[in-house]
Parts: structure tokens; sequence; C-alpha cells
């Protein structure tokens, strides 16, 4: 490959790999300026160097957390016993969770076992928009959980007439118009950058900040908008927090102690889910002028892109003697239908 100054006198030339070549054709030049058309995702090892056991680990729990999560759907769905209001926001949490780990970890199966581990630029815009859409859904989701837990110990008399069917359906139809509403500008905004010179994100998916750190142009805006992030993160954190607090408050006032043991069992998924979740998304947007090296933004980016949706089916499943009978049911009920057919 010959390379020319701008005056078009030849400067010098040299050999590239087949792998780096096929990077340059998706850059296009516009001017003087290489515009990026495709985004190379750096932190992915090459297949022959250990691509293959991240593979097969991360291929196993996404398996997990698609079957996981739509097996407690379903269960809720068909399960009479679980038609109320938390179990409710369980299941769909659960189905937010199956498509916001689905914005993110097929993308990084192929980048473990194909040597071209790019995402187009539109791709790479469309991945931002979902993942971060369905996540402040989920935050949404996981606040209405407690606010429901809520009403359901320091209220228990009014729980029934407050927590109708009508109020979940408008709080989780709230949770996704807040979630698929707040990120449209920033990614409105980020499809009019100009991408130039590297390409290459220093990250596991197409993320806020990496992406522009590529940008040439001023992107002092990204103040304003981790300023957005703060406030969304930091609201969230703090309805749920306070409730848990009276939560506490109320249940330790109680003079059984097998009704502190009921309540406090009913509560601690719902508070394990949340500090996992917020405590990963906190460290990760919270940062202000904090840098990380890549190794922990990487770690960082592992736990609630992959970690927490992992164990969510694991923390409503396991530890929840409801939704345990019910699944139980739900295969005894197929084992039976199948009996029948066969």
């Amino acid at each position: 490959v010959e390379w020319f100054s701008v005056d078009g006198h030849h400067r010098h030339s040299r050999s590239l790999s087949p792998f780096f070549s096929s990077q340059m054709t998706r850059l296009v030049t516009s001017g003087n300026q290489t515009m990026v058309t495709e985004f190379l995702f750096s932190v992915f090892p090459p297949l022959h160097q250990g691509g293959l056991l991240f593979f097969i680990p991360l291929l196993l729990i996404y398996g997990f957390i698609i079957t996981g999560n739509l097996m407690i759907f379903i269960a809720v769905q068909l399960d009479a016993a679980l038609h109320t209001p938390m179990y409710f926001f369980i299941s769909v949490l659960s189905f937010l969770e199956i498509w916001y780990t689905t914005t993110t970890i097929p993308k990084m199966l192929s980048s473990l076992v194909r040597e071209q581990k790019t995402i187009s630029l539109a791709g790479c815009l469309l991945q931002m928009y979902f993942f971060h859409s369905l996540g402040i859904t989920e935050g949404c989701v996981l606040t209405a959980m407690a606010i429901d837990r809520y009403i359901a110990i320091c209220s228990p008399l009014r729980y029934p007439t407050i927590m109708t069917p009508k109020l979940c359906a408008q709080l989780t139809a709230g949770s996704c118009l807040c979630g698929f509403l707040l990120v449209l500008p920033e990614i409105a905004w980020i499809a009019t950058l100009p991408f130039c010179g590297s390409n290459q994100i220093r990250q596991i998916f197409c993320d806020f900040a990496p992406v522009l750190s590529l940008a040439c142009t001023d992107t002092s805006l990204v103040v304003i908008v981790d300023a957005i992030h703060a406030v969304e993160i930091l609201a969230s954190f703090l309805a749920i927090a306070l409730s848990y607090v009276r939560i506490i408050v109320v249940i330790l006032g109680m003079p059984s102690a097998e009704g502190r043991r009921k309540a406090f069992s009913t509560c601690a998924a719902h508070l394990a889910v949340f500090l996992l979740f917020f405590g990963s998304v906190s460290v990760m947007y919270l940062r202000f002028s904090a840098t990380y090296s890549v190794f922990w933004d990487t770690a960082i980016a592992v736990t609630f892109v992959i970690l927490a949706p992992f164990l969510n089916p694991i923390i409503y499943s396991l530890r929840n003697k409801d939704m345990k009978d019910a699944i139980r049911r739900l295969f005894c009920r197929r084992r039976r239908a199948g009996g029948v057919g066969g």
C-alpha cells in the first residue's frame, strides 16, 4: 500500500497485514479527512489467542439468561397464583432482560469468533439506543417494584385498592416511554457527529464515552449528557433507597418474628437485584472526571451487561418459593401434555 502526502507526492510505501488492510476498506476519504463508517472492537482477542475460551462460557451464560428469564415470564403469565403486582413487575423485568442482553451479547459472541470484529456506525447507534433505553426502562421498573413493596408493607389494608392491574400497566407503560424517549435526543445528536481517524472502541459494546472519544469535533456537550445520566440514575436510586429505608423501619417494628421474616424474604430478592444493577451502573456512569483502565472499564461493563442479567433469574427463582412452585407446575403441565399427546 502506498501512502501520499496531501500535495500528492509519494512519501513511502509499506505492506499491511490482511486484517488491517480489510479495516482500511471501512474508511471513507472525505477531503483531507478519513471518515469512519465502521468501528472496531479492540478488546476482543483473536479466536486462536483465547477467543474460544471466552466464547463458550459466554454462549452458555447467554443461553441461561434467555431460558431463565423466559421461564419466569411464562410461569407468571400461566400460573394464576402469581397474578399479583409483585410478580407482574418481575415478569416485565424478565422480559426486558431478554432484550437488554440481546442488544449486546450476540455481537460480543460474533466478535470473539470472527476475524473482523467490526460494527457499522448505524449498528453502533442502534446498539447504544436500545441498550440504554432498555436499561433506563429496567431502572424505572425497579423503582415501580420498590413502590409496590412500600405500599404492600407500609399500607397493607389499602394495597389492593391502590396497586390495581390498571395502575401496574400504567407504571409499566410509563417506564417504557421514559426509557425509549430519554435516550433519543442523545442518539440523534451523536448521529450528526463526524468520526475520523481511529475507529477502535476500547469496550465490549458501543457506549457513549468510548464512541464520543472518537468524534473529530467538539464534544463538550457530553458534560451535559453526563449530568442528565447522573440525574436519571440518582433519582431512581434515591426513590428505591428511601422506599426501602421506610420498609425496613416498618418491618423492624412488627411484633411477630414470623411476620418480620416473611416481610424481609419478599423484599430480599428485589433488594439484591437493585444493589447489583444500580451498584455497577453507578460505578460506570457516575465517575464524573475519574478515569479507569481498559481492564476495569471492561470488568465493570461485564458486571451490568452479563453478570447482573445472569444472576437475576437465580435470585428470583431459587430464593422464591412461590416462583419455584410455579416453575415446577409449569414443567409438570408440559410433561402431562406430552404424555397425553404420546
